[in-house]
Parts: C-alpha cells; structure tokens; sequence
C-alpha cells in the first residue's frame, strides 16, 4: 500500500479559523463593506454614510448607515411600505417605487439636518442624470452605494432608489451607465426611457398589454390597481402626487393602529414555587377521592 501523507492533521485544525458569521450565512459581501466603511486616519471619528437599498418581496429598505466599533448607526431610514400614506397603495416594489423610496429618504435625511432649504434637488423628474450643486453655507450631504449582494444590471430597481436620492438632494458618487435606458451602444441615457420608468410607464403598457390580449389575467394579475382604481391612463399623474406629498411632508407618521389590549400567549405562564405546590395538592385530592368513590362502588357490588 502507498504512503499517503495527512493533509489535514490535528494541527491544521487546532488552527482553523472559522469565517465571519455573516459571510457563513452568506448575507454579507465583506470585501466591498471593508472598502465602503474604511476612513482615514487624520479624519479621526468623522463619520462616513452609506446609502443602503435593499429589496424583500413586498418591501423597499433604504437607510442612512455609519459603522463604527460599536456596530452600525442608522441616521435615518425610509421603507416603502409607508408609500400609502403619500398616496401609493399599490405597486410598492417596482422602479417607480424604488424611486419613491429613495426620494422620501433623502429629503427627510436632510430635513433632520436642517438642509431641506438649501439643497431641493431635482424638483421636475425629466430622467436625466442630476447631481447637485454644493450650496455657498454647508456642503451638500454625501454618502457612498451600498447594494449587498444585488446584481448591479442596468435598469435594476436599486439604481431607481439611487435616482431617487439624488433627485432628492443627496450627493452620491454615481454613473449614468445602470440608469434604465442607458444605451450601451450608444453610450448615452435615453432620458425618455428613464422618465418612463420613474413615473411607471413600464407597468402602465403591460396593464394595457394584458387588457387587449388577456382580459382574464388582467383581472388577477392586477386586482389589487383594479380595487385602488388605477389605471394604464392615470399612473403618472398618480406618481407626480406621491412626489410632491413627499417633498412637502417627509417626516415619518405614528401607526395610528392601537396596540392589543390583551397579547395572545402561545406557551404556558410560569408558576411561583407556592402555584406548584398548590397544583400538586389539588392533583392528589383529585385522584384520592376519585379512588375512593371507586372502592365504594365495588363494595355497592359485593352487597
């Protein structure tokens, strides 16, 4: 038999080291965290933001985030599951969404810093490339990308959130190259196409699609625009109103729902040592008297 040599003895494995819980669960790409969060020295604890995104299957996530040693620090957050209350019930994951999200964020992010006067942003959403201008007081707010795990495609809904903020006054180093209607050959945006896609063009022509080719599917692919009452003609001016209800209001709203009187309990109370006791005592009087109601029984038998 031929020699085969232990490639993993015991001292390999008393010196293993395991990877980062995260990078295990496969939820953080630490490679691009180290390089977003990495600051100079001499800026000494200057914090340096990032614009996080991410995506779920019914909502939109976006924050402002610093790290620091003692964990990340949110300085302001938007979700877009508060659309409704600016008037966008339905659709709440698509591009125009995104966009919605990212424009609540920024404006409220600099409403908090008191810098909603002087940086506006791109009040008219016209689908070309914005990037705004420092101001004569205090510079515009900066804060880096930050996409995760996301496949950074051209047109993905993370560069509709990444419109939004920068429409809506934050300065974020970006390109125009992933904006929906980027022409690759061409090597230019199609502000058409862009604008299409941030006021829900692209779901407005596959409502009417759907209505001329298959009325059935349009029915429950789409109840939930048909209960809200929007339509293929109305989507824009809808998305124009989200627009302006955010920039004159983006402060977050209290839930006005009222919290239960009484919580559900899905496992048994614990009980005091004197409860235990008193259980016990209540247990063994029960079956002593239903032991002594049998014994008479059998004697009723025997008579």
């Amino acid at each position: 038999m031929a020699f085969v040599k232990a490639q993993k003895s015991r001292s390999y494995f008393k010196r293993f080291q395991v990877k980062f819980k995260r990078r295990r669960e496969g939820k953080t790409d630490y490679r691009a965290r180290i390089r977003l969060i990495n600051q100079d020295k001499n800026k000494y604890n200057t914090p340096k933001y990032r614009y996080v995104v991410r995506f779920s299957n019914k909502d939109i996530v976006a924050q402002i985030v610093s790290a620091s040693i003692a964990g990340d620090m949110v300085l302001a957050s938007a979700y877009a599951h508060e659309l409704p209350n600016y008037g966008l019930k339905v659709g709440l994951t698509n591009y125009a969404a995104a966009y919605c999200t990212g424009l609540l964020l920024a404006r409220r992010v600099l409403k908090k810093l008191e810098m909603d006067d002087e940086y506006q942003g791109n009040v008219e959403a016209t689908g070309e490339d914005y990037s705004v201008e420092p101001a004569e007081t205090r510079r515009p707010f900066r804060a880096l990308l930050d996409v995760g795990l996301i496949r950074t495609t051209t047109g993905n809904r993370v560069f509709g959130a990444l419109k939004g903020a920068l429409d809506g006054g934050l300065d974020i180093p970006h390109s125009e190259k992933r904006f929906a209607g980027f022409n690759k050959d061409g090597k230019q945006l199609d502000a058409e196409v862009h604008r299409n896609y941030i006021y829900g063009g692209h779901v407005a022509s596959y409502m009417r699609t759907l209505m001329e080719d298959e009325p059935e599917k349009y029915q429950t692919h789409f109840s939930d625009y048909i209960k809200a009452g929007v339509e293929p003609d109305n989507i824009e001016e809808l998305y124009k109103k989200v627009h302006a209800a955010i920039r004159a209001d983006p402060t977050p709203k209290k839930s006005e729902k009222q919290p239960p009187k009484e919580h559900k309990r899905y496992n048994l109370k614990k009980l005091t040592y004197d409860e235990r006791k008193q259980k016990l005592i209540e247990r063994l009087n029960a079956l002593n008297a239903a032991a002594g109601g049998g014994e008479d029984d059998v004697e009723e038998d025997d008579e």
